[in-house]
């Protein structure tokens, strides 16, 4: 699909796609920890690739007068150079996260300038994990995301920061993220689907929702959502769980909720391959009734294993 927005792709496509996301390698990695993850799901013809982003970190180093230097780090490597690395050798479109915490507007601006230069047409926008180094960056920043999706559609309109000559607007495509189980920090799913709407209504033209492991709460999620007057394609996000620790990891992390049926296949398999065949079972479970439910695709998250993402989409005709 490359060279078209996602939204364009979304409109064209006839069967069902799936889509996925990867995490960069942590800084000393090479390029070649990015080909082993990509390598199993290329020939399947992904839609687009998601490359999350990774807000610098600040550490404190004592020195020899006894006072403390803040040194900030950064503890994955750039975002942008990965997505078009990816994007130019595997002839994919990438979708690289722009977060709010720990950049600068002005950071953003100038990231969405470099990413523009690349052709590179499509973010997710999305608030990101608060760190430390987050409280100690120049210059003005964006609180939520409903902000960054403002801010890209102001540099569409030709809308820079600082008056520019002869400015040429941009032609981004912004998506944002979507929590069937509701976020965390909303106190109510009325509450939540209200501020989502506020960035469609901002320019956001696609939704991909958090990770789940219960369908209903997805069909459940998007139905509120059309009754809300959002009209845009939800994409639903999946994870493959292949790790025991993962039963109570991903709830934790990512406030999702793990049906019985998954828990104890994965409380009675007797080793780690048992473990790891329990979660693709599952996964094709889902997926196969995600799509006969009408999702217009699959979005996975990926992490560190392609291969049990192949094994899913083998199992669901891709």
């Amino acid at each position: 699909m490359t060279g078209l927005s996602i939204v364009e792709y979304l409109e064209r496509i006839e069967n069902p796609f799936f889509s996925f996301e990867i995490i960069p390698p942590n800084r000393g990695g090479g390029i070649s920890l990015i080909t082993e993850m990509l390598d199993p799901l290329i020939p399947m013809d992904p839609g687009f690739i998601d490359v999350t982003n990774h807000a610098a970190d600040s550490i404190f180093k004592q020195l020899p007068d006894g006072s403390y230097r803040r040194h900030v780090y950064r503890k994955r490597p750039g975002t942008l150079g990965l997505c078009a690395a990816i994007k130019y050798r595997y002839n994919v479109e990438t979708v690289p996260h722009i977060l709010c915490y720990g950049f600068s507007r002005e950071e953003t601006e100038d990231a969405l300038i470099e990413l523009s230069y690349l052709d590179i047409r499509n973010v997710l926008a999305i608030r990101g994990d608060q760190v430390g180094a987050n409280n100690d960056r120049r210059g003005t920043r964006n609180g939520f995301a409903i902000d960054v999706v403002r801010q890209v559609m102001d540099m569409n309109r030709g809308n820079y920061l600082h008056e520019m000559n002869h400015p040429s607007g941009t032609s981004f495509c912004v998506g944002v993220a979507g929590y069937p189980e509701k976020h965390f920090e909303s106190p109510s799913s009325k509450w939540d689907l209200r501020y989502l709407k506020e960035k469609v209504d901002a320019g956001a033209g696609y939704i991909v929702t958090q990770m789940f492991f219960r369908n209903e709460a997805y069909f459940a999620f998007v139905e509120a959502c059309r009754e809300q007057g959002i009209t845009v394609p939800i994409i639903p996000g999946v994870k493959v769980l292949t790790r025991r620790s993962q039963l109570t990891s991903l709830p934790r992390t990512f406030y999702c909720g793990i049906p019985d049926e998954l828990v104890d296949a994965v409380d009675e398999a007797k080793t780690r391959s048992a473990v790891r065949q329990a979660g693709i079972d599952f996964a094709i479970r889902q997926a196969r009734g995600l799509l006969e439910g009408g999702a217009p695709g699959l979005h996975f998250f990926v992490t560190r294993d392609a291969p049990s993402v192949a094994q899913v989409l083998k199992a669901c005709g891709y």
